[in-house]
């Protein structure tokens, strides 16, 4: 079986350890196509080739990099004339041009195509965004929904075709372990409690309402390192400076995705409050399953798939509710014992649901069950 895999996601090199776990199954031929880079808000994110075992990493030329609607690329039927691909899966979503050339150069050669989606609000796109997207929805073969709430997305905007819910990643159990921090959960250690988060530096994490919330534990000895980049970390190191706090915060420049694990390491609790705005909400969270598979406690706001993946293993709170956070942050670092078993049940719930191998596994029966249909 041969599986030609479209992906600009794949240029983070923890993301590749999936195309490890698809290829180990043995039955695949597999090729992924990339990009030598992605560009958005926090800057260019360079290829990585960390987990490339098994599968071939073909990359290719980009147009327009950065552009999440018009990006393409321009040689991908030459590659499908040299793989010649039983099935096509394009990791992109139906309304951007990438996967409608993508999708009209593998229909012309008559091969099927599947593609993904993380959108989980109603938007309706103007022409000719939105006719590409009708031409994708009528002739994909299968719709790969990153949560729930995208798949009833994909029908109110019309879409009838065969449809599952995977989510586009998992993590890889090598990567993300159990830590000393874990094992300091459980201890007499009066050290600071250390929080974190990681990712993007935007309004809509709602990291603002994370300082504030921090600020009110005052008497209480805690740390918080946030890594990554963004438009709002001015903005932010500004609030925490008025907060007082700015001693107790650093900001960190992102690390490599295939040294994540270290950060965890060094945190206790991972907080991901993020907002629901007109135009987005949490599609996943894949720092949450980082964290949790590190033995790290999560707490995360309720903006869309977030509580989904937490589960039970890790605390909730309302959007926007300040109050909430910061009791739910206080609760955490007081209760020990607390953290040590919402930490196991994080690993626990990750082994379960998102693994890159349970994900890959998924995939795969996907991919048999399209093509023993198309051949029936």
């Amino acid at each position: 079986m041969k599986i030609l895999y479209l992906s600009k996601a794949l240029v983070v090199g923890a993301y590749q350890t999936k195309m490890e776990a698809l290829a180990a199954n043995g039955t695949l031929s597999l090729v992924a196509a990339v990009p030598p880079s992605w560009k958005d808000e926090r800057g260019e994110s360079r290829l990585e080739r960390a987990h490339t075992e098994g599968y071939t990493l073909s990359v290719l030329p980009i147009f327009f990099n950065g552009s999440f609607h018009t990006h393409f690329y321009p040689t991908i039927g030459r590659l499908l004339d040299e793989i010649r691909p039983d099935l096509f899966h394009i990791d992109e979503e139906a309304y951007n041009f990438a996967t409608f050339h993508a999708a009209w150069e593998a229909h012309r050669r008559k091969i099927p195509f599947l593609f993904f989606t993380w959108q989980n609000l109603l938007r309706h796109y103007p022409p000719p965004f939105r006719w590409m997207e009708q031409w994708v929805f009528n002739h994909a073969v299968h719709a790969i929904a990153g949560n729930e709430d995208a798949q009833q997305v994909l029908r109110q905007k019309g879409y009838l075709g065969a449809t599952s819910v995977i989510p586009q990643f998992g993590v890889d159990l090598r990567l993300f372990e159990m830590g000393q921090r874990l094992e300091r959960t459980a201890s007499q250690d009066t050290s600071p409690i250390v929080f974190g988060y990681a990712g993007r530096f935007v309004e809509e994490k709602g990291l603002h309402l994370l300082l504030d919330a921090l600020a009110g534990l005052q008497g209480l000895p805690w740390r918080c390192e946030m890594r990554g980049s963004g438009p709002a970390q001015a903005a932010l190191e500004a609030r925490a400076q008025a907060l007082g706090i700015q001693a107790q915060v650093a900001f960190l420049p992102p690390l490599p995705s295939t040294e994540m694990g270290r950060f965890y390491r060094e945190i206790d609790v991972f907080v991901l409050p993020s907002l629901t705005r007109s135009n987005w909400k949490e599609q996943f969270g894949r720092v949450l399953i980082e964290a949790m598979a590190s033995g790290v406690v999560v707490v995360g706001s309720d903006s869309g798939e977030i509580p989904h993946v937490i589960g039970e293993a890790g605390l909730v709170v309302p959007e926007s509710n300040i109050e909430a956070l910061q009791g739910a942050l206080r609760l955490l670092m007081l209760d020990a014992p607390l953290r040590q078993r919402l930490a196991h049940a994080g690993r626990r719930r990750v082994i379960s649901h998102f693994t890159q191998s349970a994900i890959a596994r998924h995939t795969h029966q996907l991919y048999e069950e399209i093509l023993c249909g198309q051949q029936a």
